[in-house]
């Protein structure tokens, strides 16, 4: 690993002058996702300015029919908030199958998401339940955010201050897991709410996607069995000792069955 800098802000205004003062500089939430790329060699950074314990960026709170979620909490606090629990259940499920406890008590929401993981739970999340990414500087359709393989609508040194997640009617996520690594070898997450029915895919390698396929099929009539005959392309997947594209691909519809069921 490469020497660098060491910044700790006070609050995200800091933060964000810091970045913009250090062209290769790079964010740090938890960690979890660029130090390990740091040892490997992959990223070089200059400068590390830590996003730890900014106020600005924690909090779990229901407003209305919207769920706030600081991009500073960790998945250990998501799965473990009473907030989140009775708002949107699935996600505090989906929090607490993120990696191992190591992981899930220094990672944080945020970080997943300017992350953007091929295989990531988070992004699967944002993308059903419609939600909306608030930076420090203006606000994000998760459909904008994202925008492929390890890519964001994130400027260099913008930051993601919170996730405005809508209360949906109902919404399950279902994950074939990663043996080791505990990622999504595929993951199919189904939402019906104020943005429809929704239905987001992850781990198939190109990162996180809609499927409108299922999302149509769906909307005729939402049942599992409405989804037991939609041919799911496996183009694009990725292959590899754990799975074939058409194995993924044929996970997908396993998932997206087991998804509405428990739906209910």
């Amino acid at each position: 690993m490469h020497d660098f800098q060491f910044h700790r802000p006070e609050n995200v205004a800091a933060a964000v002058k810091a970045l913009k003062s250090r062209p290769d500089g790079k964010a740090l939430a938890g960690g979890q996702s660029l130090i390990p790329v740091m040892k490997l060699g992959l990223a070089e950074p200059s400068d590390l300015v830590s996003l730890s314990g900014l106020k600005e960026l924690l909090g779990i709170r229901r407003e209305g029919k919207e769920l706030v979620v600081g991009a500073g909490e960790t998945h250990a606090s998501v799965a473990g908030s009473a907030d989140v629990k009775s708002a949107i259940p699935v996600l505090a499920t989906l929090a607490a199958h993120i990696g191992d406890a190591q992981v899930r008590n220094r990672g944080t929401l945020g970080g997943s998401l300017a992350h953007n993981d091929p295989s990531a739970d988070y992004p699967a999340a944002v993308l059903a339940l419609g939600a909306t990414i608030q930076t420090d500087r203006r606000k994000i359709p998760a459909d904008d955010f994202l925008k492929g393989l390890f890519a964001t609508a994130l400027e260099r040194d913008e930051i993601v201050v919170s996730v405005r997640f809508p209360v949906p009617e109902k919404a399950s996520y279902e994950k074939f897991p990663h043996p080791a690594s505990r990622f999504a070898l595929v993951g199919v997450f189904v939402a019906k709410g104020p943005a429809g029915i929704r239905v987001a895919v992850t781990g198939t390698g190109g990162g996180a996607f809609r499927s409108k396929e299922l999302e149509a099929a769906l909307g005729k009539r939402f049942a599992a069995e409405a989804v037991a005959s939609v041919a799911i392309p496996s183009a694009g997947f990725s292959s590899d000792t754990y799975g074939s594209a058409e194995y993924r691909a044929h996970l997908v519809g396993v998932l997206a069955r087991r998804a509405v069921e428990a739906c209910g």
